[in-house]
């Protein structure tokens, strides 16, 4: 396998990287990345790739829109240079929020970054927990989709008592993915009424569900500005959960997040590693897991033609 897996990455999240490559026992494979004076990307492959095996990762973090083009520069690179194969490994695809026209005159942007992908050269795309799952029919390529699920609840499950537990979906369009946690911690689930006014504004309302003198488990795909969560806490507590812990697959962490979730009223946060989380965002109440072996078996199964969706069953 070391002689024809190519692990590469890009500057979104290297550490993330390095630690999948741990996993596979293989080095990580060297890249040359940088700007020319008037502001263009260079990329260049350091490392012999003809007829291999090739996976790039890289997350759609901030700056998303450097990281985007460091990746289709990269993907062009590879391809250029003759690889075999190329996955594009995105742990968090940001564009995966834009999945219909729910505004005039707007683009559906997940779908175009899945027909940029292509273009660049990506032959598989390896992702994690999209926001709208429906964005893997946008792909006209192969796309194995995991899930960080697993990796929070058994982490929930060794760390707390969940004999008088509930998990809440923070909105209907939440109802299936909580409903599959639910049943992974054989627990009961409720719903939460929301109205969502804006890019920070939540409103929501009535719980449907008994919450009152249980511990709430609220569990997100993805957590950006931390407005939902925030006023998820605040409705649970007002309909008198006795203690809440927070989950999410992606900690984006970005505007005031780190300000109001690190003052709310949760036993914990936990993240994964999808996103990196740097050191002025940490706080007391914030877990990170490592998905890096999850990636890391998935990337071996695709390379050796072995069942991704295996891992799940």
């Amino acid at each position: 396998m070391r002689d024809h897996l190519r692990v590469f990455a890009g500057n979104s999240n290297p550490t993330l990287a390095k630690a999948i490559c741990d996993h596979l026992d293989i080095p990580l494979s060297p890249l040359d990345i940088r700007r020319f004076a008037n502001d263009n990307l260079f990329v260049q492959v350091l490392e012999n790739v003809r007829e291999r095996d090739v996976f790039v990762v890289q997350s759609f973090t901030a700056p998303v829109s450097d990281h985007i083009i460091e990746l289709m520069i990269t993907l062009d690179a590879l391809r250029s240079a003759s690889a075999r194969r190329i996955t594009a490994v995105i742990p968090y695809y940001s564009y995966a929020r834009s999945d219909k026209k729910d505004a005039p005159r707007i683009s559906i942007t997940g779908r175009l970054m899945a027909d940029l992908l292509t273009t660049a050269g990506a032959n598989r795309v390896l992702t994690m927990d999209l926001h709208a799952p429906q964005v893997h029919g946008f792909f006209s390529i192969p796309v194995d989709h995991l899930t960080a699920v697993p990796i929070i609840t058994n982490y929930v499950k060794s760390n707390y008592d969940l004999s008088n537990a509930v998990v809440v979906a923070a909105d209907a369009g939440a109802a299936k993915r909580i409903g599959y946690i639910a049943e992974r911690l054989k627990l009961p689930m409720a719903i939460i009424d929301e109205r969502r006014q804006s890019d920070q504004r939540v409103d929501q309302g009535l719980v449907v569900g008994e919450v009152k003198g249980r511990t709430a488990l609220v569990f997100e795909d993805e957590i950006a500005t931390g407005s939902t969560l925030v006023t998820t806490i605040h409705t649970l507590m007002e309909a008198g959960a006795d203690g809440i812990i927070a989950g999410a697959t992606h900690p984006i962490l970005c505007g005031p997040a780190v300000h109001n979730l690190s003052n709310a009223p949760i036993e914990e946060l936990i993240v994964t590693n999808t996103c990196y989380v740097p050191p002025d965002k940490q706080f007391d109440k914030l877990k990170t897991l490592s998905v890096a072996p999850l990636m890391a078996e998935a990337i071996r199964r695709i390379h050796t033609g072995e069942s991704v969706g295996a891992l799940f069953t």
